[in-house]
């Protein structure tokens, strides 16, 4: 997605997007319901961690819902980076790190020692219980008092196995019928980025540090709710779920 003039940062967005919505129709939802409790929690003009930013997703909707926010993105892959950092090139209210969150010094590369609202999506669930528990703890000392946290993403319940079956039987089905008219799956748009003369290198590299698919452990709404009380947050619970997925929210 190289024009004659650059990169076309804007449609790599558009792409990632799109790829994401295959896998989850109802990502905007849970955006905009993440983006009504941070207003709700923090205020118009709320200081945000975009934790495991990616292309800057988060951000992106948190400055058009609010103007007035800022948001540090960190995250560790050079290829989402690159994008997000052609994105938000010369917006002031944007600033993007490069961490890995399994560095315990990770957040003393951040331009601030608190936050009114650290949020995340879809990007934790390849952490491991053991090394999530302990993320837990570094954004518990993040987060202002009042302030919030927020994480939507894959949260099973095994105690119900026929009902995820039924889930995601019907989910891979209209994902196979989305497959037909042309959508595009995680392994196909990485495919692209690597072909990309601006994205190449980076996304080389991002394979490099992640291999070709990482994934960690998907515990339950209520062991994510438990764990961040037990790190230090006041309260804890689901503000949004879909039969897979869960916002979970937790106040400092």
């Amino acid at each position: 997605m190289t024009t004659g003039t650059g990169t076309d940062w804007h449609a790599w967005q558009e792409s990632w997007d799109r790829q994401q919505e295959w896998y989850m129709p109802d990502r905007e939802e849970r955006f905009r319901i993440m983006l009504d409790m941070v207003e709700a929690l923090a205020g118009p003009g709320p200081r945000v961690l975009d934790l495991a930013c990616g292309t800057g997703s988060i951000t992106a909707r948190l400055l058009a819902r609010l103007p007035d926010a800022t948001s540090t993105g960190v995250d560790l892959d050079p290829a989402l980076l690159a994008i997000a950092e052609g994105t938000f090139a010369g917006d002031g209210r944007v600033s993007l790190v490069t961490a890995d969150l399994q560095d315990p010094d990770w957040p003393a590369r951040l331009p601030y020692d608190s936050y009114d609202a650290v949020l995340t999506a879809t990007a934790l669930h390849w952490l491991h219980s053991e090394p999530l528990a302990a993320l837990y703890g570094q954004v518990a000392g993040l987060v202002r008092d009042g302030g919030v946290f927020m994480n939507a993403d894959h949260m099973t319940d095994d105690t119900t196995p026929r009902i995820n079956a039924a889930e995601r039987a019907r989910r891979h089905a209209l994902m196979d019928h989305e497959r037909g008219d042309g959508a595009l799956d995680w392994a196909q748009w990485w495919q692209l980025a690597a072909q990309d003369p601006v994205l190449a290198e980076p996304t080389a590299r991002r394979f490099e540090i992640y291999g070709e698919h990482a994934e960690g452990d998907t515990p339950s709404a209520a062991w994510h709710a438990r764990v961040l009380r037990e790190q230090g947050f006041a309260e804890a619970r689901p503000v949004w779920c879909s039969p897979s997925d869960t916002l979970l929210l937790a106040l400092k």
